[in-house]
């Protein structure tokens, strides 16, 4: 919000792209593309856009998108609102394409397993990038209707921002703005947000599973970080361990075996969404 406001003071037309700083993106032709198709969408209609990535795996570490209906109000290249509903043969599967905009059914949380297989079969989930494209004056209304708090705090600066009264403000103000992220704030609530199904060779490292998948594996599909490891009978895992340490591994298929500091981490890799709570329970017994 701090940012839109800024940069309305500057170009209340701006448009804006949100984008982590530290995912993977291996085709950077189609991801120029899908964001040129987003720019163009939201410059069009008043939308929050998100991109969504075509699932190639159950992973559980992804939170996902669900898709709904293709957009009626915009064909890409075109610039004008015209007609256009999902044909049956794009409701079986959502076609890979940087000209399709679909309005978002619902956002869902990181699923388990058999969840997550269920997304993937059905064709009709994507997972969520977390790469946003909107309007400043579309994302600060949706503000203004979601999260009345944080436009309120932020809208008092208005004549401040970029003049050398801004960091003063933002000193006093920003430490009083709710802490919720913007899908939570706003992606959740609104009713105007779309997705673009992608496949740009995207990956956020930001899962043991996501980390093995991206990385070099050996003929048996395993990821071996370390030098010492003897491995015998082990396939589809990452194993990853501190330099001088020795491990013999014998017998596991699909694992996260993970050696640092003093604490060894031994899990399925299908069910890597149960990590972050078995560590925050063990960090609450001080253990680590």
């Amino acid at each position: 919000a701090y940012t839109a406001f800024k940069l309305q003071a500057l170009n209340p037309d701006a448009n804006l792209v949100v984008a982590p700083s530290d995912h993977i993106i291996l085709q950077e032709k189609a991801f120029v593309d899908t964001l040129e198709t987003a720019l163009e969408f939201t410059a069009e209609n008043d939308a929050l856009v998100t991109l969504g990535i075509q699932p190639s795996r159950p992973d559980t570490g992804y939170g996902y998108i669900e898709v709904g209906t293709r957009s009626s109000q915009f064909l890409p290249g075109r610039g004008t609102r015209t007609g256009g509903v999902r044909s049956s043969e794009e409701a079986a599967g959502v076609a890979t394409s940087v000209s399709s905009v679909y309005e978002v059914a619902a956002f869902r949380e990181k699923p388990d397993l058999a969840t997550a297989e269920q997304y993937l079969a059905s064709g009709n989930y994507l997972w969520n990038a977390g790469i946003f494209i909107w309007r400043v004056e579309t994302l600060l209304e949706s503000f203004r209707k979601n999260a009345e708090d944080i436009h309120r705090i932020l809208a008092a600066g208005a004549a401040r921002y970029n003049t050398p009264e801004e960091q003063a403000f933002i000193d006093e103000a920003y430490p009083t703005t709710p802490s919720i992220s913007v899908d939570y704030a706003i992606m959740e609530k609104a009713d105007n947000v779309y997705t673009i199904p992608s496949d740009f060779g995207w990956s956020d490292l930001g899962t043991w599973a996501s980390l093995h998948a991206e990385s070099d594996q050996d003929e048996a599909g395993n990821v071996i970080q370390g030098e010492n490891v003897m491995a015998y009978g082990v396939k589809d895992s990452l194993v990853r361990l501190p330099k001088g340490k020795l491990a013999v591994i014998g017998g596991l298929e699909g694992y996260i075996v993970v050696d640092e500091g003093d604490a060894l981490l031994i899990w399925p890799k299908s069910r890597e969404q149960e990590i972050k709570k078995i560590t925050g329970e063990i960090q609450d017994d001080r253990y680590l």
